[in-house]
């Protein structure tokens, strides 16, 4: 909302947009609501009342907030009273009943689970690449599949310079993706391997630890997809707002506490160098490139844990296709951070301009 705009409303109107909004957070004792508070505070989002929302028994526990400690609550409908944005982290099974609870109340949701994702009235919104969906929503916006904010940053940039006609997509989950008991798991599973003790999975259904296995979601029997594959390619689309992409993923659990890394294979409408690409890669917005062939150093999700920016690299031209139009590159990124928190904190501070 522009000044003018807050200029021409009546006078309780002009105070409600101005003053600093009452922000709740539900999932907040998770590994991304955690994150999420740690990103409203590291980026000075404006917050008058701050929520902090989780299952009865996180009620009446505190965390740490600009200095001060925060009660938890418990989570139910009439939590959102008074409140103007609700970022969820809950679970799809939490968004989808107490999403609308909220927007009943007045708050715009900003929900991280797979809950809306689909739904053709909901924005799926990365800043960086579709802000504009943001003007259609009506109370509910999705925060989009980690793997497919990841990925989609660098393949947007591409595909503004040249359009993308086919992606290949691999991925490399760590346990950060699968929450705060995965990557516990991931810790006690290697202590154990590391003594010579037996260590059973409660979390993930294979042993974790020096193993890999294909993402822990379920598989279509029809089209042999996972679900976190069928995630990925169906969400590019909608993001893209290009319903005919030719995407196909292979989406895998690695032993990596956090970030996850991709392998992208990049198929386009004209020939494009690497030159071009690492140029057009370096100017774009959420993206740092790590692509120093000379010292084999490309991106890591040691580097990319903690950082805000997606990494991108080890861009060559696929030397399969003698056409010169396909190239590959690897990306790696938080999943905790521009995956999840970092992402919804950025569509809220869009939902405060507007």
């Amino acid at each position: 909302m522009s000044p003018d705009d807050q200029h021409s409303l009546p006078a309780a109107a002009r105070s409600a947009a101005s003053r600093p909004p009452t922000v709740a957070v539900v999932g907040a004792t998770g590994a991304v609501g955690t994150e999420m508070l740690r990103v409203l505070e590291a980026r000075g989002f404006p917050v008058g009342e701050l929520r902090l929302l989780a299952s009865r028994r996180s009620a009446g526990t505190t965390m740490a907030f600009r200095g001060a400690e925060v009660a938890v609550a418990e989570l139910d409908e009439a939590a959102f009273a008074g409140v103007d944005i609700a970022l969820f982290s809950a679970g799809g099974e939490r968004s989808r009943r107490f999403a609308p609870a909220a927007v009943a109340a007045g708050a715009v949701v900003i929900d991280n689970s797979s809950a809306f994702r689909m739904a053709p009235d909901v924005p799926l919104v990365v800043p960086e690449i579709n802000a504009a969906a943001l003007a259609g929503h009506t109370g509910i916006i999705a925060n989009p599949n980690c793997a497919a904010i990841i990925s989609g940053l660098p393949l947007w940039a591409l595909h503004q310079a040249n359009p993308i006609r086919r992606v290949i997509i691999t991925t490399y989950q760590s346990a950060s993706g699968a929450g705060a008991a995965a990557m516990q798991e991931l810790i006690d599973a290697t202590r154990a391997y590391l003594a010579g003790d037996e260590h059973t999975p409660t979390v993930m259904p294979h042993p974790y630890a020096f193993n890999l296995f294909s993402h822990n979601t379920e598989i279509d029997p029809d089209t042999g997809y996972n679900d976190e594959e069928t995630k990925v390619i169906r969400e590019l689309r909608k993001i893209f707002a290009a319903p005919d992409l030719r995407v196909t993923a292979t989406c895998v659990r690695v032993p990596v506490l956090r970030a996850h890394s991709i392998a992208l294979n990049v198929t386009f409408d004209r020939p494009m160098t690497p030159a071009a690409a690492r140029e057009i890669l370096a100017a774009a917005p959420g993206l740092r490139l790590v692509d120093d062939a000379a010292r084999n150093h490309f991106p890591m999700p040691n580097e990319a844990s903690g950082a805000d920016e997606v990494l991108v690299g080890r861009i060559r031209e696929d030397v399969s296709d003698g056409s010169g139009r396909s190239l590959a590159l690897f990306v790696a990124g938080d999943q905790l951070l521009k995956g999840a928190a970092l992402n919804a904190v950025q569509i809220a501070e869009l939902v405060r301009q507007r």
